[in-house]
């Protein structure tokens, strides 16, 4: 889902479907006629007007799909939730005390779907695209829920092993490690938003500068942390040693209680900085940039686990 969502992005296709139709919106255009109507419907907004004027029914399609594809693979992880959650609740089968959480994560699954929508609402009228903002939101909700999933799961299994297990405790730490990330995750996604990857293709220079100073005139020091692509680039490319630094002493605080989780954080990072540099010296390649995407989700789970084995020693 989030590799999708990243090409979603990547291929501009975010605005291709004008309407939010959460039941009737599952059949695609079936028909001639049904595409013209979607197309028209396109053709309506700013982004069709302003940037792919001329644009043929073919092109629409390709962009179409993969916006179709990832609302279709939304419904059906919702489904893949509340209905399993929906049985095992009837039968009585939920340990004591995880009803409220796995409810919490089906709820937090529906948010993620309005949050979409309200994204794409920003780009169908004003704008040429969907706002950063809005995209950050999007993109940090979803890996807030997975982080919350992979938390549960773990739990869940260490009280498959022993009856009298308990959930493990956020230490300080690990909250502090979270929140580093947290911060890394949010200027990725405005990166995306703003395709702020697209400011310079050196490393570890931008355009022959350290510092590459903002590219908007009249920005406040915070307008211009989180609106100027030049200088989110440049707190994303930076952030990640800050980034790097906490996740191995993470890394090496797990190691004792689980070698398996320090392995993967290690790997998840070292290949996320390396694929991180090759998307930008590529000119943000769109399968280097969706792989970045990719192994990003897997470094929030490499480091939910690690943050869980942690809180589970205690």
């Amino acid at each position: 889902m989030v590799v999708i969502g990243g090409i979603t992005r990547l291929t501009e296709s975010g605005l291709s479907i004008t309407q939010w139709k959460p039941i009737s919106g599952i059949i695609p255009p079936l028909n001639d006629a049904q595409w013209q109507a979607e197309f028209a419907n396109y053709q309506k907004i700013p982004e069709y007007q302003q940037l792919n004027q001329g644009m043929t029914l073919a092109g629409f399609k390709a962009i179409f799909f993969w916006e179709y594809l990832h609302r279709l693979l939304g419904r059906l992880i919702g489904l893949a939730f509340a209905l399993p959650l929906a049985w095992f609740w009837i039968k009585k089968q939920i340990p004591r005390g995880y009803t409220p959480r796995l409810v919490a994560l089906l709820l937090l699954g529906g948010l993620q779907g309005a949050i979409g929508w309200w994204m794409v609402q920003s780009g169908l009228s004003v704008r040429t695209d969907v706002s950063h903002i809005r995209l950050a939101v999007h993109l940090l909700v979803a890996l807030f829920t997975m982080a919350g999933v992979v938390w549960t799961a773990l739990d869940l299994r260490a009280l498959a092993r022993r009856s009298d297990a308990r959930p493990a405790r956020l230490t300080g730490f690990a909250f502090a490690a979270g929140a580093v990330l947290f911060v890394q995750l949010l200027f990725g996604a405005l990166v995306a938003g703003l395709n702020a990857g697209l400011v310079t293709d050196e490393w570890p220079l931008m355009n022959g500068k350290l510092f590459p100073g903002p590219t908007t005139t009249g920005e406040s020091f915070f307008g211009a942390l989180f609106n100027d692509p030049a200088i989110v680039h440049f707190v994303h490319r930076w952030w990640a040693w800050v980034v790097v630094a906490i996740l191995i002493a993470l890394a090496r605080a797990v190691r004792p209680v689980d070698r398996r989780a320090s392995i993967a954080i290690h790997s998840a990072f070292g290949t996320q900085i390396l694929l991180g540099i090759a998307t930008v010296m590529s000119g943000m390649n769109i399968a280097l940039a969706a792989l970045h995407q990719f192994v990003g989700a897997l470094l929030v789970i490499a480091t939910v686990w690690g943050m869980h084995a942690i809180g589970r020693s205690r």
